[in-house]
């Protein structure tokens, strides 16, 4: 019987060819109906986001394995230095993982280790995967087609981070570096002000060393939609992320609050 390859390589291609790619973060919802949802309105995968919520490693690995039913790419980021729980979403079904606040390349490679499989890194191993449709494979196959396809992200955040971008990039097994803009907006001292010189800068840093080295360059945090058609001939490699469904039940339920309370009012009378 055949198996069904993980989504993971139809995602780095798709990004490496230019196709736009979406992202939906997950931060608030804790079912599968979030994931269905991306899926319908056209997304290609999701990040679930344990940097920034109290959802559980079983909540999370729960929703990646769902998206990979569904044919999407789900990618986990994970707390700050929080190796341990990296391979145990690897296991439960998450197809790679973002790590914040990276700043050097041994920072970098310890994420790398938790994510490949010896002797390329060091994670635990395992013979049935979500990925693999839970049947027993061999380590001599499984391994070398599980770390094809997980997604290593290295999120830089603040001027060390982005000053090794280099080094970092140069790292087998790290396939994106992204910018995480909020962050190192408030590391400079001017939070929120990404028409800084300096964003523009260290964007084109990043897409320099992914450039020299075949990776790609993720931008994130910046919701101007000018500047960021200003920076993406940089080098940003074609991944949005569309928003947090945090965010989206924000809007939704504004736009229908504000509905329900016009309907409420009393019609204005006009003068004849």
């Amino acid at each position: 019987m055949t198996t069904t390859p993980p989504p993971a390589p139809g995602f780095l291609q798709r990004l490496h060819s230019g196709e736009p790619t979406l992202m939906l973060t997950l931060r608030t919802a804790r079912t599968a109906d979030v994931v269905h949802i991306a899926a319908s309105s056209g997304h290609h995968s999701v990040m679930v986001d344990l940097e920034h919520s109290t959802m559980s490693t079983d909540t999370a690995a729960h929703l990646c394995a769902v998206a990979g039913g569904l044919g999407l790419t789900a990618l986990v980021r994970v707390p700050e230095r929080e190796y341990g729980m990296i391979g145990r979403l690897l296991d439960g079904g998450a197809h790679g993982v973002i790590a914040p606040r990276i700043e050097t390349a041994e920072e970098a490679r310890r994420i790398v280790g938790a994510c490949r499989f010896p002797p390329r890194g060091q994670r635990s191993q395992t013979n049935m995967l979500p990925q693999l449709g839970m049947r027993p494979t061999p380590a001599a196959r499984m391994n070398p087609a599980i770390d094809a396809t997980t997604v290593v992200q290295i999120l830089l955040e603040t001027p060390e981070g982005v000053a090794n971008a280099d080094a970092i990039a140069a790292l087998d097994g790290v396939d994106m570096l992204a910018l995480g803009a909020n962050d190192f907006t408030a590391e400079l001292g001017v939070p929120g002000r990404y028409d800084d010189p300096r964003v523009r800068q260290a964007v084109w840093e990043l897409a320099e060393a992914c450039r020299r080295h075949g990776k790609l360059m993720v931008l994130g945090g910046i919701g101007d939609q000018k500047l960021m058609a200003d920076l993406v001939p940089l080098g940003v490699c074609p991944l949005r992320i569309t928003g947090t469904d945090t965010a989206f039940l924000f809007e939704a339920a504004t736009v229908h609050a504000g509905r329900a309370l016009d309907a409420l009012r009393p019609p204005t009378s006009s003068l004849s």
